[in-house]
């Protein structure tokens, strides 16, 4: 492990906290789920320290901003973001109190030094493999004023060292990460380069975490990974676990009553995971699959390593496995290179798959990938132009999977309070927010609805007559 000490800040130093004093931290999540997961672990790590959450930055004794470098300009979004809190930290200090500021994540990993070079502001910069030592470098700054810079790749695993989950308020669904990094070096992507190899955890680690989840009254999980599917933790047995072995375990907690998993690569969706979806009931119907681009020149540029026909072989596969799949997906359009034909392509592959759900793009190059190299660079105007027209494709196809749902009858899992009086709010199995009359006392527990309505964002239901309510389950005191 490396760390670098720099020139202590201009601020004035305090002594190093008692750790028992109550201290506030606030944390501004950016980009995906994986990043949320971190976030969630770096206040839990934090509380043996005296760090209590809260939702007011000018209250913070300790910003985090725990960082993506996925999408456009995420990392000048970060440095936009400093500015401000440069200003919240000044302000503080007119009051005598001081303000930490740390930068986490995947920009922190890509950037480096430079982040503390262009914004001074900046306490602690550690890499998302490095979370984990949070705690200890907050400490160390309290104490020596010294701003520190973590972006090693650490001997240690950060699962082993992060305290065990803590106890805390009552939920209905989670996170859990299961998988790091990626082997496959996609030419526009920085995964491999700020977040590692792949990296898997040990199928005890994630039931022990799942296990615990579920006594705070969990009732669906999500597994994460930049390229889950490629899951292959050293199970128990001395053999590797692949992902649908560890999806048959976690299914066989009581509680757990409905598992995710998400990001996939479609390299790796192997036999038993298709048929899993067949087998187990908890799996639900529903599959994050990006495919990038329908035209196998581009995809060969982007070294995704298939083609637009094996991508829906596979989904017809899965699809036979279980009928009732709904996919989700991600695009790309814009890649250097990339024709007004190889944009059909996509367009084609769109109209005869049909997606429940999409997220779309323009490419924008990523420093230090390959792909940030390419001439035929596609014109700004054309990117813009292309996502426009692919936007309007997906939403009518959103729209229509959603118009299909009504008048059918689904199994919800009620997560909190509807935005109306007396309304509670819940998801399908195709994780469409569902509305409906109902009471609280519903909220953790599964029913039954009846689709009445689709609207932009959300449907909305009747509760099935003749239902019984079971008592919902208690979180662990």
């Amino acid at each position: 492990m490396t760390k670098v000490g720099l020139s202590p800040n201009k601020r004035t130093m305090t002594q190093s906290p008692d750790k028992t004093a109550a201290k506030k931290l606030h944390i501004k999540t950016f980009g995906c789920q994986m990043n949320a997961y971190d976030s969630e672990r770096m206040a839990e790590a934090l509380q043996p320290a005296g760090f209590q959450l809260t939702d007011d930055v000018y209250d913070a004794d300790l910003v985090v901003l725990n960082t993506c470098h996925i999408r456009e300009k995420a990392a000048e979004k970060v440095y936009s973001e400093l500015g401000r809190l440069r200003k919240a930290k000044e302000a503080r200090k007119t009051e005598g109190r001081d303000t930490m500021v740390a930068v986490a994540g995947c920009v922190a990993q890509a950037e480096g030094k430079e982040i503390v070079s262009r914004a001074p502001v900046v306490d602690i910069v550690v890499g998302p493999q490095s979370l984990h030592r949070l705690a200890d470098l907050v400490a160390e700054v309290s104490s020596t004023g010294k701003v520190l810079v973590e972006t090693d790749f650490p001997a240690e695993e950060k699962f082993a060292e992060l305290p065990q989950r803590a106890d805390g308020k009552r939920q209905v669904s989670a996170f859990v990460t299961v998988q790091e990094g990626c082997d496959k070096f996609c030419t526009f992507c920085v995964v491999p380069y700020t977040r590692g190899s792949e990296y898997s955890r040990t199928p005890g680690e994630v039931v022990a975490e799942v296990e615990r989840l579920a006594t705070r009254g969990v009732r669906e999980v999500t597994l994460l990974g930049q390229n889950v599917n490629a899951y292959h933790g050293d199970g128990p047995d001395g053999e590797s676990w692949p992902l649908a072995q560890l999806l048959r375990r976690l299914g066989e907690i009581p509680s757990i009553e409905r598992l995710r998993f998400t990001t996939s690569h479609p390299h790796d969706m192997d036999d038993d995971l298709i048929a899993l979806f067949g087998d187990e009931q908890k799996l639900m119907p529903y599959l994050h699959l990006p495919f990038q681009s329908g035209s196998d020149r581009i995809l060969a540029a982007m070294n995704r390593k298939h083609t637009a026909e094996e991508y829906e072989a596979l989904i017809a596969r899965i699809r036979a496995a279980r009928t009732d799949l709904a996919l989700s997906t991600d695009i790309i359009v814009g890649f250097p290179g990339e024709t007004d034909a190889d944009f059909e392509a996509t367009l084609d592959l769109v109209a005869r798959v049909g997606f429940a759900q999409a997220y779309s793009f323009k490419y924008s190059a990523r420093p230090g990938t390959p792909a940030a190299n390419l001439e035929d660079q596609v014109p700004e105007a054309a990117k813009k132009e292309r996502l426009a027209a692919l936007q309007t494709l997906l939403e009518e196809g959103r729209r229509s999977f959603d118009r299909q749902l009504v008048g059918r009858s689904l199994p919800v899992l009620f997560e909190s309070k509807g935005r109306n009086p007396g309304q509670i709010r819940g998801r399908s199995p195709y994780l469409q927010a569902v509305h409906v009359d109902g009471p609280e006392t519903l909220i953790g527990e599964i029913a039954e609805v009846d689709i009445s309505s689709a609207g932009p964002n959300s449907l909305t239901g009747v509760m099935k007559s003749g239902i019984e309510w079971r008592e919902p389950v208690q979180a662990a005191q």
